[in-house]
């Protein structure tokens, strides 16, 4: 509770600081905490005792005018939408976001808010309504969330990377430094001093070999810095749950910037790619080329994409298929933080292996497909 209050201090100071007079100083903030292991039910009442402490215009409202509903749980935190009735003509939805617990481990949340305003400023993801002790809540929106087959149709696919284009563009301020190396390395200090109450697990996890892993993140980052890969505000964790999509309307948003930072533009989009296969990773439906050069075209000219030069396609190409490797051992890592900070039910063990051997599989694949082609630019 005292950490999320003193994310919200940070922000208010700056926008005073700044003279900014719209941001998170007029945001409202609770230091109510949710507890996310009760069964919704026993949720409800406390959920409804948050909206009220945040927003004073519901605070007389009868408890029964409000109703609450699971909208989805992902791995790392759980969205519920609140519905409320304030009148008889006025209806209004918000989504409330729990954090996962634990998610400190893995999760910049100073970071995450910061970006937030002027993500939202730009029109990206819902409008930050309030901060409490374990989360935030957020302008509801009225779009279902995408699977991965969605993102493998051609006309999703296209607007998927329009979107991202735009998202790119965004200044947000503060350091450029790309975070990717910054983050995987924290990770890994993190994952190898670990150890695991239940014997099954520690046994399992003692068969990783960190002096290994630690090998192969030296090795990539020096491999992939030879590529100058362009730096921008990345989303960084742009799988299907974090898309959705208004058919009524054909409109398309990217959400939840947990994960968000500054970063080669590369590992967003292999990052994007390699979730085509899904929590399952089955990589069989990794994108293929010319699946690939479809996104780039329209990520890279989303008026004209049929006219972007083959060799800028190329170029962005090769770079995504380095940044791709990247992106498996970025997930591998935090899946053996998560093993073991996550009270979650999901196989992130089993997560680290399915994504280490991907790596393990395309990095010689990658590497001398990156290498014939620089050889050939020379």
């Amino acid at each position: 509770m005292g950490a999320a209050k003193n994310i919200w201090a940070i922000l208010e100071a700056e926008d005073d600081a700044s003279g900014n007079n719209n941001a998170s100083s007029q945001i409202p903030y609770s230091s109510i905490i949710v507890n996310t292991s009760l069964p919704l039910p026993v949720m409800i009442p406390r959920i409804i005792e948050l909206c009220k402490d945040l927003f004073k215009n519901w605070r007389e409202i009868d408890d029964a005018l409000f109703s609450v509903e699971r909208v989805s749980g992902g791995i790392t935190n759980l969205l519920l939408k609140v519905f409320v009735k304030e009148d008889t003509d006025r209806e209004l939805s918000v989504t409330v976001r729990l954090y996962g617990p634990n998610t400190e481990y893995v999760i910049n949340r100073e970071r995450e808010l910061q970006a937030i305003k002027y993500l939202s400023a730009a029109g990206f993801g819902a409008k930050l309504l309030g901060g409490f002790g374990n989360g935030m809540v957020q302008s509801f929106i009225n779009a279902r969330t995408l699977d991965p087959s969605d993102m493998r149709q051609p006309k999703i696919a296209a607007e998927i990377a329009k979107e991202l284009g735009k998202f790119h563009k965004v200044e947000i301020p503060g350091s450029k430094e790309p975070q990717l190396w910054v983050d995987i390395v924290k990770f890994f200090e993190k994952a190898s001093t670990l150890r695991f109450e239940e014997p099954d697990r520690q046994k399992l996890f003692e068969t990783i070999s960190f002096e290994e892993l630690h090998k192969e993140i030296i090795e990539l980052r020096e491999f992939t810095g030879v590529l100058n890969a362009p730096v921008v505000f990345a989303h960084n964790d742009l799988l299907s749950g974090n898309l959705m999509l208004n058919e009524e309307e054909e409109k398309l948003y990217l959400i939840d910037f947990e994960y968000g930072s500054y970063n080669y533009r590369g590992f967003d989009i292999g990052n994007h790619f390699n979730e085509y296969a899904g929590y399952d990773c089955d990589y069989s439906f990794y994108p293929s080329k010319e699946q690939q050069y479809h996104f780039i075209k329209h990520y890279l000219q989303p008026d004209n994409p049929d006219e972007v030069g083959i060799a800028e396609v190329e170029s962005v190409f090769i770079e995504t298929d380095a940044y791709k490797l990247a992106s498996h051992l970025y997930w591998a890592v935090w899946a053996i933080i998560q093993a073991r900070m996550s009270p979650i039910e999901f196989d992130y063990l089993g997560y680290f292996f399915l994504r280490y051997n991907e790596y393990k599989k395309q990095k010689p694949v990658t590497f001398s497909l990156v290498t014939s082609y620089l050889s050939a630019s020379v």
